[in-house]
């Protein structure tokens, strides 16, 4: 199908030329542009119908065929769900983008950052070669650092664009290793040639464990999963609608993709599940503990953005259907309510001027449809019937109740992350619009169509969908499980089942979160402190010691490699290439001896022996016309090598430049100061020998056996029988030089011609100083 090239490639094509919509319409660029994320998400829903009936749409073409890298594309329940939240929430973020930036000089810079981004995340979650789904995964981290850093002039702003870069793309590093192993073993990168040949080739072979770990380590960083998950609350220097759309509905969500995603491949492994359960588990506490401890809308929705992500993931540890069925619930749930609040949180801030919660109150007289967008998406999240958010959370409890291992713990966490969840619901969403109206930086006035507009469709749906949960589960769910678990699921959703375990755990949750919410000062102190307690040994300051100890390594080994002496450069080159290529040359390649160099005729040998003796008094020399006379003798005997070993045209023509530069050395040398002896230690002077004699040795060595190593036909037949016939010339070697490699010829002379006339521009230079030349 080429239309889902279309989905993916149209978005790059419509961010190139972003900008310069912006400048011919810098009013209704956000509505304008917001035109393709809608023609794609109507595209995504045409489908709906076929894939609720088992349908899957694939296109592809061989893209680097000698490596059997095809660009091929895959659209089944899996990836249909998450286009249709990518490019959804991507419509109402690019107007809403419009609108909060309205004004700045960049924005048409930050709509091409957030399109490339949107095309990057069709691509990951479409793609079905493991090359292709790296390349797109690495492309959201690339344009996620332009985003969150798009205020560059702040160092906030900075920080926190490069600390989401390292680790996310670290992650990504990880995780191309892992899919190229997964490669090798299945003789394929196609994912579901994978898919269809079954986890046995890969759980029986001797990599599984480590593929596993590099697999995780990308899903881990790119979902903020402990200990990765400190890049995310820092992402929130950037702009509201790049945390609505990257850090709550979409890239986020990758890592989680990608575990349902190969799910089928390493389910049922003890490894897989605990690694998910136990990373999962640790999040979701721990991120909805620290959203208590903060008072920025924004960092609170960050730090239970992380709490989410850790229920997904435990869920997809389960490697259960109702699990699976909960987690895709949970997903489509938390991408509408969490990217309504953020929107609203931005609202807030442009309507009020402060993001603090201590700051905020009595909003909903100035601003109401703000207040009634935040309302629906508070009420979702805290698990209010009827809103789906109900229905999320009531699938949850019921995949834990049914867990086969460790039942009651993971019980537990999702009770108590849940009553966490209905007081950060009520703080963000509530808190703000209700009480007294409190002075804030600015007069309180209700945002433009652009900000509420997003955020109360999205509200809205979540409570639409919660009145249909029947027709949301099998159009989108259920499939999209089915892709998880590799076999049917026939589970319906509803927003009632009776009387149950769940009901009751959802009232105690209910409960005991406005009782949290209550309480909420003295809880936020205690988490406060508790958090204080441990930062020293936390993360966040792992990642600053292994950030400093890695530049500081760095200029470390500047200083050394990089002194400002030529004398070291050369000394690192000529010693990592003797070490290199000797260790190759004499452990591994067996070198051998042609038989000639053990029958050296007595003349060759005292001719060699002549020529180390003058360049040994080169070297010794600190009279200039000695070095030269002792230079020429080396030169003349390599002329008389070339005479003895049957080349005469080459001895007559080494003769001839031997003798113009020896005489070009007399003629210029005589005008130069006299020789200065550098002074050098004992040492070094060794040290100097040592690797010229290592160097010479090497080059030696490996003549010596390259002359024995014919990787292909010898072409001297095809020069003997051809010069004459073709390039009508006796002598073979001028032949070669002229005609059959002519362009060679060229190219060396004009190198000789530049440095002539650089030569002559210096010495013209020197000249009109009133310099002698």
């Amino acid at each position: 199908m080429t239309g889902l090239f279309t989905a993916v490639f149209s978005g790059f094509l419509l961010a190139a030329v972003a900008p310069w919509v912006h400048r011919l319409a810098p009013r209704r660029s956000g509505w304008i542009l917001a035109s393709l994320p809608l023609a794609l998400t109507a595209y995504f829903v045409l489908h709906i119908g076929p894939i609720a009936e088992g349908a899957a749409f694939r296109a592809g073409f061989s893209w680097i065929p000698f490596l059997g890298i095809r660009l091929s594309f895959l659209l089944d329940g899996l990836s249909l769900l998450f286009c249709l939240l990518i490019t959804g929430i991507g419509t109402l973020v690019v107007v809403y983008s419009g609108g909060y930036l309205k004004g700045h000089p960049e924005l048409g810079r930050f709509h091409a950052y957030l399109l490339m981004f949107m095309a990057s995340m069709l691509g990951v979650v479409l793609s079905d070669n493991a090359i292709a789904l790296f390349v797109f995964w690495e492309l959201t981290s690339l344009s996620s650092f332009f985003l969150i850093g798009f205020d560059h002039e702040r160092a906030a702003a900075r920080a926190a664009a490069l600390q989401a870069l390292l680790v996310t793309g670290l992650g990504g590093l990880a995780l191309m290793a892992g899919l190229l192993l997964m490669g090798r073993i299945y003789g394929s990168l196609e994912l579901s040639r994978m898919m269809a040949e079954g986890s046995g080739p890969l759980q029986s072979n001797p990599l599984f464990l480590p593929i596993l770990i590099l697999v995780l380590a990308g899903a881990f960083t790119k979902s903020a999963q402990f200990p990765f998950h400190i890049w995310l609350p820092n992402a929130m220097e950037a702009p509201a609608p790049v945390s609505a759309y990257l850090h709550a509905a979409t890239m986020v969500k990758a890592g989680v993709y990608l575990v349902a995603r190969v799910n089928p491949l390493f389910a049922g492994s003890p490894f897989w599940f605990w690694m998910l359960v136990g990373a999962g588990g640790v999040t979701m506490l721990l991120g909805a503990c620290l959203a208590m401890v903060e008072t920025d809308l924004k960092r609170i929705l960050a730090y239970s953005t992380v709490s989410a992500l850790g229920t997904l993931t435990l869920l997809l540890g389960l490697d259960t259907i109702r699990a699976t069925e909960a987690a895709l619930a949970f997903l489509l749930v938390h991408g509408l309510y969490k990217g309504a609040l953020f929107l609203t949180a931005g609202a807030v801030d442009h309507g009020a001027g402060s993001r603090n919660v201590a700051e905020l109150g009595g909003l909903r007289r100035a601003m109401p449809i703000t207040a009634l967008a935040a309302g629906l998406a508070a009420l979702s999240m805290a698990g209010i019937p009827p809103f789906f958010g109900f229905v999320g959370k009531e699938t949850i409890y019921q995949a834990v109740l049914g867990s086969s291992a460790a039942r009651g713990l993971v019980t537990s966490a999702a009770l108590l992350a849940n009553l966490l969840f209905v007081a950060i619901g009520l703080i963000v969403g509530i808190r703000p619009f209700i009480g007294a109206l409190k002075e804030t930086p600015q007069h309180p006035h209700e945002a433009p169509v652009d900000l509420w507009i997003g955020p109360l469709l999205l509200g809205a749906i979540g409570l639409a969908a919660g009145l249909v949960p029947g027709a949301v589960g099998h159009d989108f769910v259920l499939r999209a499980a089915s892709v998880v678990m590799d076999r049917t699921t026939e589970t319906h959703f509803s927003l009632w089942h009776g009387w149950n375990t769940a009901v009751a755990l959802s009232l105690v949750t209910f409960a005991a979160g406005l009782t949290v919410f209550a309480a909420r000062h003295p809880l936020s102190r205690g988490f406060a402190r508790v958090s204080g307690a441990l930062a020293p040994v936390g993360p966040a300051r792992g990642y600053f010691r292994i950030l400093d100890g890695t530049i500081g390594m760095a200029r470390g080994v500047t200083r050394v490699f990089q002194s400002g002496y030529l004398n070291r450069y050369l000394l690192f080159v000529l010693f990592t290439t003797v070490g290199l290529a000797g260790y190759t040359l004499f452990f591994r390649a067996r070198l051998s001896w042609p038989e000639e160099v053990l029958h050296v005729r007595f003349y060759e040998a005292g001719l060699v022996a002549v020529m180390l003796v003058a360049a040994l008094t080169a070297i010794r020399s600190r009279a200039r016309l000695v070095t030269v006379i002792a230079l020429g003798v080396v030169g003349y005997g390599v002329s008389l090598l070339f005479l003895f070993f049957g080349a005469p045209d080459l001895a007559m023509t080494q003769i001839l430049v031997e003798t113009l530069t020896v005489i070009l050395f007399v003629l210029i040398f005589y005008r130069l100061p006299q020789v200065i002896v550098l002074s050098r230690s004992a040492g070094m002077r060794l040290l100097d020998a040592s690797i010229a004699l290592a160097c010479g040795g090497l080059m030696t060595a490996l003549v010596l056996t390259a002359v024995r190593v014919q990787w292909r036909p010898s072409i001297a037949s095809y020069f003997s029988e051809h010069s004459l016939s073709l390039a009508k010339g006796h002598n073979i070697v001028n032949v070669i030089l002229v005609d059959f490699r002519g362009f060679d010829t060229l190219g060396e002379i004009t190198v000789l011609s530049a440095a002539g006339i650089g030569v002559y521009g210096l010495l013209k230079l020197r000249s009109g100083r009133g310099e002698a030349p």
